[in-house]
């Protein structure tokens, strides 16, 4: 099943306005190759594709020297580098090319931002532009759906998450083995070549802790005496998952009120079914006892990819306070903070009075559930 990539319009555009080359982030099997693909044919340029799993001009992609480089794309229009990360010196390469061969387009995809990242930070600040890509978003499905076929896949999306092959597979069983095989062969392939992790097992159980952490505040001590590891490497180790596309990190809101909790994070999963497969859990909706964290988890990334796609620009937090008070996520955006409370249920809370007497003059309140959330993530 081909769903278009809403990210793919704006690659385009950036390509065709810009001499500035474009790098693209993500975990393996996200579909960037296939996004690859689909800018290369609607681009209808001479492309030179360079594929980092591949040893063909390997050596003179990492050889600092221009007249090689220079030889290697003559004739090209479009320069197209994937898994980039494990090509030595591509950072500094990928500089001598941007500086030296200005009309020559440059498309540049990683699986993993640890190596990547590292290697081309520094050289080329100031010479692209950088953008994620995520597993499949509601707002990309929208594209194809409508709004009450949307809401008949919301279960399938909380149980088996939403990597680009999910959708093409039927059987429940095969979907089994898919996230299986995913999460078993390639989820931490980048993270231990790279990471310089030598106990892969250890990764593993730390994830698995985390997702039953999902919406609650994470301490890296109780962490590392459950895991037989320091605070610092867990630390570290939180670290490369994040960069790896496999998780990220909510910080506490605050304003220098003495009772806002703001030095632990909440940590969630870009994908419930990776999620899901690590605890052993794909049961129904019907037979858990975590869809609160399910449709919280749900919620807060579909928005992030909703803002990373419409390029729309806030920072994230949670607020709670020492006291219980609290709200799931908050986006601070054009001097204004949007709080938001997640229930898949109908029920409704009140809104915090702490939160109210703190920012009442500055501050929005909304409570999201089935009714509404399409709004919030489309």
């Amino acid at each position: 099943m081909f769903i278009k990539r809403t990210i793919t319009s704006i690659i385009i555009e950036k390509l065709k306005k810009t001499n500035k080359g474009i790098i693209i982030y993500g975990a393996r099997q996200v579909g960037k190759t296939t996004l690859i693909k689909e800018i290369v044919k609607e681009l209808n340029l001479k492309t030179l594709v360079i594929n980092g799993d591949q040893s063909i001009n390997i050596d003179i992609i990492s050889s600092r020297d221009l007249n090689k480089l220079k030889s290697l794309v003559d004739g090209y229009q479009l320069l197209v580098v994937d898994e980039a990360q494990r090509i030595p010196e591509i950072g500094i390469n990928l500089k001598i090319i941007l500086d030296n061969i200005p009309n020559l387009k440059v498309l540049v995809t990683g699986s993993s931002s640890l190596d990547l990242a590292s290697k081309t930070s520094e050289p080329l600040t100031g010479r692209v532009f950088r953008y994620n890509l995520h597993p499949i978003s509601f707002l990309e499905l929208s594209e194809i759906y409508n709004r009450v076929e949307l809401n008949n896949q919301l279960e399938e999306r909380l149980i088996f998450g939403s990597y680009p092959e999910i959708f093409s597979i039927v059987n429940n069983n095969e979907k089994r083995e898919y996230l299986q095989n995913l999460s078993d062969a390639y989820l931490y392939k980048d993270l231990i070549e790279f990471g310089n992790i030598k106990n892969s097992f250890k990764i593993r159980d730390l994830l698995k802790l985390l997702s039953f952490q999902i919406g609650s505040l994470v301490s890296l001590t109780e962490l590392g005496i459950q895991l037989e590891m320091s605070k610092d490497t867990v630390a570290r180790y939180i670290d490369l998952l994040e960069k790896s596309h496999i998780i990220f990190r909510l910080r506490g809101l605050s304003r220098n009120l003495r009772k806002e909790i703001s030095k632990m994070n909440k940590i969630y999963f870009y994908d419930l079914g990776i999620r899901n497969i690590l605890i052993d859990n794909l049961k129904p909706l019907k037979n858990r006892n975590d869809i609160g964290q399910l449709w919280e988890n749900f919620l807060i990334v579909e928005r992030i990819k909703k803002r990373a796609y419409k390029q729309i620009y806030a920072s994230d937090y949670f607020w709670r306070t020492q006291y219980g008070s609290e709200l799931d996520y908050v986006e601070e955006k054009d001097g204004k903070l949007y709080g938001y409370e997640f229930k898949i249920s109908d029920k409704k809370r009140k809104i915090p009075s702490s939160w109210i007497n703190a920012y009442k003059n500055q501050a929005i309140f909304q409570f999201i559930n089935q009714e509404n959330y399409l709004d919030f993530i489309l």
